[in-house]
C-alpha cells in the first residue's frame, strides 16, 4: 500500500496500489502519516506507482460510510494533509499520471508539485454528488485563486500539465520530478526547514516579519559563511 525507501537525505514514499490507481483506504492514510512524521530526512518525495499519482479516497470505502463515519474519514484525510503541510521536511509531490480528488488534495498539501507531461488533475467529486473534503476547498483557492478553483471544482473537468503549470497548480513540468526533489537535498537542511516554516506562517504580516528576522538571525549564527563570497573581484 505504501513503499518507503530512504536514499541518503531523501525519503521516497510510493503510493503502491497501482491496480486501484493508488486510491487510499484508512490504513493507507495512517501509513502515509507515519512515514512523513517518523523521518529526519530534510526532503520527502511522494509519488504513485503505475500510471497514476493517486485517485484519492477508495470509493469502495466511501460507499460504505454513513453519518459520523463519513465525517471522520474526511477529517482523517484532512489530518494527513495537514501533517504533510506542517512537517519540518520539505515534501515534493511528483505527479506522473492522474491525480484525482483526494490525490489532488494531498498534492496541494505538499510544498512543491512537480509534474510530467503525462500528469492530469481533476476534482471529480462533483460528478458523484461529493466534493474534495481532504482540504480541497481550503487549499485549491489558495494555490490557484478563487476563479480557477471554482472552475475546477464545479466542472469536474480534467486539467492537463500545461494548464496546471499556467495556473500555478504545479511549479514545473519536467521529465524526472524525482531529480528536482534530489536537488533540494544539496541545500542547507536547516534553511530548508526554516523557509518552509516561514512560507507557511499565517500570522499577521508584522508578526511574520518579526519571526522572519528572528529566524534569519538564528541561521546567520550557525551558518558557515564565507565573508569574501559575493564581494566581487
Amino acid at each position: 500500500m505504501l513503499s518507503i525507501t530512504d536514499e541518503g537525505s531523501l525519503r521516497v514514499l510510493t503510493l503502491d496500489r497501482p491496480d486501484r490507481r493508488n486510491a487510499l483506504m484508512p490504513a493507507g492514510l495512517d501509513a502515509l502519516e507515519r512515514a512523513v512524521v517518523e523521518t529526519d530526512a530534510p526532503v520527502i518525495y511522494l509519488r504513485g506507482a503505475g500510471d497514476a499519482f493517486c485517485a484519492g479516497a477508495d470509493l469502495d470505502v466511501v460507499a460504505d460510510l454513513e453519518g459520523e463515519d463519513a465525517g471522520a474519514f474526511a477529517e482523517r484525510g484532512q489530518a494527513v494533509a495537514r501533517t504533510i503541510e506542517t512537517n519540518d521536511s520539505v515534501v515534493v509531490a511528483g505527479i506522473d499520471g492522474a491525480a484525482r480528488g483526494g490525490g489532488v488534495e494531498l498534492a496541494l498539501a505538499c510544498d512543491l508539485r512537480i509534474a510530467t507531461e503525462r500528469a492530469t488533475f481533476a476534482e471529480t467529486g462533483v460528478t458523484l454528488g461529493l466534493f474534495g473534503a481532504w482540504g480541497g476547498t481550503v487549499r485549491l483557492p489558495r494555490v490557484v485563486g478563487e476563479g480557477e478553483a471554482m472552475d475546477i471544482a464545479l466542472s469536474g473537468r480534467v486539467v492537463d500539465a500545461e494548464a496546471a503549470l499556467r495556473m500555478g497548480l504545479v511549479s514545473r513540468v519536467v521529465d524526472d520530478p524525482k531529480a528536482v526533489a534530489e536537488s533540494l537535498t544539496d541545500n542547507d537542511h536547516g534553511a530548508l526547514a526554516t523557509l518552509k516554516e516561514r512560507m507557511r506562517d499565517t500570522a499577521p504580516p508584522e508578526t511574520q516579519e518579526q519571526r522572519e528576522a528572528e529566524a534569519f538571525a538564528q541561521l546567520v549564527e550557525r551558518a558557515p559563511l564565507d565573508r569574501n563570497a559575493g564581494a566581487g573581484e
